[in-house]
């Protein structure tokens, strides 16, 4: 990362929160850092349509014990959009195995939340020197599993939706009832057109390729799986699935939906701290 790459939210102690911009071959990428440096590194991958910013509710939790990552995938929230290819999960996978390592990170725990799992296990396929262990959270194991309804038809010519339509696309990211943060809509009006239909196309052929319970047992990390009962948008009950990996831990948030990280950030951390509690790999003193 050089001088001019770098604009900290904060200064003062070293787990002072820092935003970059890492200026990448394959194309750059808006970076966030927070709590200690030398604490074990924790990557956080935003799924489709949103950004680093669905974190924020979860990162104080994390930072106590952990360096916490977080990144704009391509075309998403602060990062560009990337020329050409760019938005294939196994290019994303590239671009952040890239991002880790200008960052200096050896080993990393990769969270991924919903379509953020796909970049996660794409990284881990790419680098398996560097991911250490892997939390899925709402990520769809295949795709006949997909239920959310087709209500939300996206028309180029009226693009950038209004709040009501954007609210109607995002209603089935959460369980009934939940009110979709204006943080969230604002973000999805800030993506071109291209950007939010292609992300998402490129999931999809990623699923499509090869379910991902077949991809994570190939792999052999240890796996968390946490799924929020409510899911309106992943079957439930397709969190079942994952029990194809060997070792996998399933965990069913009662009364949560598809967006935990959100909706109960307390219940998420927990279960993700546990986990990494055991699966981390801590950065060796300076000495």
């Amino acid at each position: 990362m050089t001088p001019s790459d770098r604009n900290p939210h904060a200064s003062g102690d070293a787990g002072a929160t820092e935003a970059s911009i890492l200026r990448l071959e394959h194309g750059d990428l808006y970076v966030c850092q927070d709590g200690p440096r030398d604490a074990p590194a924790l990557l956080l991958l935003h799924g489709s349509a949103t950004s680093s910013r669905s974190w924020d509710a979860l990162v104080p939790l994390l930072t106590t014990s952990h360096r916490v990552i977080r990144v704009d995938l391509p075309g998403h929230g602060r990062s560009p959009e990337p020329v050409g290819r760019g938005y294939e999960t196994s290019e994303q996978a590239r671009r952040l195995g890239a991002a880790l390592d200008r960052l200096c990170v050896e080993h990393v725990v990769v969270v991924g939340h919903s379509s953020g799992g796909y970049a996660a296990t794409a990284l881990a396929e790419r680098r398996p020197d560097l991911v250490t262990a892997l939390v899925l959270i709402n990520t769809g194991p295949k795709m006949d599993a997909f239920i959310a309804p087709e209500s939300f038809a996206i028309d180029p010519a009226q693009w950038p939706p209004t709040d009501e339509r954007i609210r109607q696309f995002a209603s089935t990211g959460f369980r009934a009832g939940y009110q979709v943060p204006q943080e969230l809509v604002d973000e999805l009006r800030g993506m071109t057109f291209h950007a939010v239909t292609t992300a998402m196309q490129a999931s999809i052929a990623y699923l499509k390729q090869q379910k991902l319970p077949d991809r994570l047992r190939a792999l052999g990390k240890p796996l968390q799986v946490i799924f929020g009962d409510q899911d309106r948008r992943w079957r439930p009950s397709s969190a079942a699935d994952y029990r194809e990996v060997p070792g996998a831990k399933i965990e069913l948030l009662p009364g949560a939906g598809h967006t935990p990280i959100l909706e109960e950030p307390l219940r998420t951390a927990a279960l993700v701290l546990a986990f990494t509690e055991i699966h981390t790999t801590r950065a060796p003193k300076a000495t």
